[in-house]
């Protein structure tokens, strides 16, 4: 991917499997995976799926103080996710839930995130997982500067920032792509275009051909793949995580994908988008195509969907269980937690807030 053939897939977006399920006629890159893996990534996907109904199923309830959905997204998640090392880092945004699961990060974790614990993150770096970034594109700068950390002391990680198409707007997302390029970090830019930054559609956010033609400009390969196609987006993560691997240099990858519910579970997306082109985007549902895709290759059965099932049905109870099991927030906490040994002032500040709260209740 050196010179200019590094740019030269920025036109169509690469796509291994098409919409009807049938295999294209793509021969740049692998989809020869044990069929244990193919089902995996199917399992994977609809665990995803079930999850993402359950968490906002929690969230209407009022268990949940809000959740990001990625519902529609299952697939360039997971494919992203699943090729990596155990030991390459992720640092995702808001709405990584496929790559939280290919990650095993328990379901009672991702809960007390969107309840508002303090506890919320932890166990996420066990994984290699950085913590959730709720500010739009900081954590593309966490990513490189530990990408370079790795680079300096000699280890074999990867780094992969996710972020979405809005995110390629914010100045820290510019700085971090010139950062990776300048110092040839191994790191992997993962921009999941799903076509809305909350009610701004993608056609207003840039004026170029495409995001990933941005690369350009950076000094480094870009690609464009299709988002709902989960072996595609395996093989292009794979192949952009070995080249940082050997020393090549960042890669900026944009999945074309779509968000089919809203922005999160406090915005209601009936207001700037059509149901027309919901219903357009529906019919390429990553998980109906895989599916179909695995039942022309003999891995799907209704066995396998039974499993899968199984499996999805015990991390949903285990979800619930773990968020309605969990006591209210103390919002004191947000001060015993910010220090080692609170200082004055904010023993100050808690006690007066205590105070208030207990004159409201």
């Amino acid at each position: 991917m050196a010179g200019s053939s590094a740019y030269a897939e920025l036109d169509e977006p690469i796509q291994l499997v098409a919409p009807d399920g049938v295999p294209t006629t793509d021969t740049s890159y692998r989809r020869d995976l044990p069929p244990e893996t193919l089902a995996w990534l199917y399992e994977s996907m609809v665990v995803t799926r079930e999850l993402d109904t359950e968490f906002v199923n929690l969230q209407r309830q009022g268990e949940l103080a809000l959740f990001a959905s990625c519902r529609g997204q299952e697939a360039a998640q997971v494919g992203a996710a699943a090729c990596l090392r155990k030991t390459d880092w992720l640092f995702p945004q808001y709405r990584e839930l496929g790559a939280f699961l290919v990650r095993s990060i328990p379901p009672g974790r991702l809960g007390a995130l969107w309840r508002g614990r303090w506890h919320g993150g932890l166990g996420f770096t066990d994984k290699c997982v950085a913590p959730v970034s709720i500010p739009i594109g900081t954590h593309g700068l966490h990513a490189v500067g530990a990408a370079m950390a790795a680079q300096r002391l000699g280890e074999a990680s990867v780094t992969v920032a996710f972020l979405g198409d809005g995110a390629t707007s914010e100045g820290d997302v510019h700085e971090a792509l010139n950062l990776a390029a300048v110092f040839t970090a191994p790191c992997v830019f993962f921009v999941q275009n799903n076509q809305w930054a909350i009610s701004v559609p993608v056609e207003r956010q840039h004026a170029g051909p495409s995001l990933a033609h941005r690369a350009i400009g950076y000094g480094m390969p870009g690609l464009r793949v299709d988002g709902n196609d989960v072996l595609a987006c395996y093989a292009v993560m794979e192949r952009a995580a070995a080249r940082a691997r050997d020393g090549g240099g960042p890669t900026f990858i944009e999945a074309i994908t779509y968000r089919m519910g809203p922005h999160t579970t406090s915005d209601d997306p009936t207001r700037y988008r059509s149901a027309e082109e919901v219903q357009r985007w529906a019919a390429k549902d990553p998980i109906t195509r895989y599916r179909t895709y695995l039942a022309g290759r003999g891995v799907w059965t209704p066995r396998l969907e039974e499993r899968v099932a199984h499996r999805a049905q015990r991390l949903r109870s285990e979800a619930r269980e773990a968020v309605i099991g969990d006591p209210d927030v103390d919002i004191a906490e947000v001060f015993d937690t910010v220090y080692a040994r609170i200082t004055p002032e904010l023993a100050r500040q808690r006690d007066e807030l205590r105070t208030e709260l207990a004159q409201e209740a």
